[in-house]
C-alpha cells in the first residue's frame, strides 16, 4: 500500500515502510482514518453438536458461524475460536478477536485445565479411571496426566468427569475407547476459570474485562512459575552431570593403554 501510494500522515506521503510511527494519529489509507488497534476481547460459546468449528465446510455442513451470526452482541467484529471441538462435541467453546491471545492458549504447555462430562456405556471402576493421573499411551501417544471421576452410574452406563491440560486432538475419546468404553455424549463445562453454566445452546456471551484481565494474568505468574521450574531442573540436572563425569576422571581407561590412545578411542 505504501508503494501504491495509497498511505498518508497528515498531508504527507508515506514513501518507505521503514517510517517509524509513534501513534496512528493522522494516518490514513486511501483517505480513510486508520483506527488503533481494537483490545483483546473473549467470548463464551455453548457450541450445539452437529456443528463444525471451522469458518467453512467443503462437504457443506454447518459451522459454528452459522449459530454465531445471531449469538454475538452486536460489534462483536470477526471472532475465532480458540481450540476446537468436534462436530459431535458440544459445550463451552472460547473464542476471541487477538490472535496471539489464541495460539498462546492453544500451546499444550501453557496448561490451561479443560473439564469434560462424557457419558459411556461398559465396565469401568473409580480406580481405573485413577490410573490416569500418571497418563495413558494409547495407539502411540502418550497422553499426560487426567484427573477423571465417576460422578453417576446405572447399569453398565455412567457419566464420567474429566480434567485434562493439554487438549490433544480428540483426547477424551481416544482415552476413553482405550478403556473399552463407548462414548454417546460428550460436552466441555469448563475451560480454565470460565464455566458453561446455564448458558443456553447456541448462544454467547462476552467475559467482562476485568475478568478477563485477571485471566491473563494468572497465565503470566503460572508460565513464570514453569519457567523458574524449568531452570531449576536444568540446573540440577546439570549438577548432576558435573557430579557424574566428576567422580572417577580415570574410569573405563585401561591403564596398560597410553592415555594419548584412550582418548583416541573415546572419539
Amino acid at each position: 500500500m505504501i508503494i501504491e501510494g495509497r498511505v498518508r500522515l497528515g498531508d504527507d506521503l508515506i514513501e518507505t515502510p521503514s517510517t517509524v510511527l509513534t501513534s496512528l494519529a493522522g494516518v490514513t489509507v486511501d483517505g480513510n482514518r486508520v483506527a488503533a488497534p481494537e483490545g483483546t476481547r473473549l467470548f463464551l460459546f455453548h457450541k450445539p453438536a452437529g456443528l463444525i468449528t471451522a469458518e467453512r465446510d467443503m462437504a457443506g455442513r454447518p459451522t459454528i458461524y452459522s449459530a454465531l451470526r445471531n449469538a454475538l452482541p452486536d460489534g462483536a467484529g470477526r471472532v475465532m475460536p480458540i481450540g476446537r471441538l468436534d462436530l459431535n462435541t458440544e459445550g463451552l467453546l472460547l473464542l476471541t478477536n487477538d490472535g496471539e491471545f489464541k495460539r498462546q492458549l492453544e500451546l499444550p504447555a501453557t496448561g490451561v485445565p479443560r473439564t469434560y462430562r462424557a457419558r459411556t456405556f461398559g465396565d469401568i471402576t473409580q480406580s481405573r479411571l485413577e490410573e490416569l493421573m500418571e497418563g495413558i499411551e494409547v495407539d502411540g501417544v502418550i497422553y499426560g496426566r487426567i484427573d477423571a471421576n465417576m460422578e453417576r452410574r446405572t447399569g453398565r452406563n455412567q457419566w464420567i468427569e474429566m480434567t485434562l491440560t493439554e487438549g490433544k486432538n480428540r483426547e477424551v475419546r481416544r482415552v476413553l475407547e482405550a478403556l473399552d468404553l463407548q462414548v454417546s455424549r460428550l460436552l466441555r463445562v469448563s475451560y480454565g476459570p470460565f464455566r458453561l453454566g446455564d448458558l443456553p445452546k447456541g448462544a454467547a456471551g462476552e467475559v467482562s474485562q476485568k475478568d478477563l484481565e485477571t485471566f491473563r494474568r494468572t497465565l503470566k505468574e503460572n508460565e513464570a512459575r514453569e519457567a523458574n521450574a524449568r531452570a531449576v531442573d536444568a540446573r540440577k540436572a546439570a549438577e548432576a552431570g558435573d557430579e557424574d563425569t566428576g567422580t572417577n576422571e580415570n574410569a573405563g581407561v585401561d591403564e596398560n593403554i597410553p592415555a594419548i590412545e584412550a582418548g583416541e578411542a573415546e572419539d
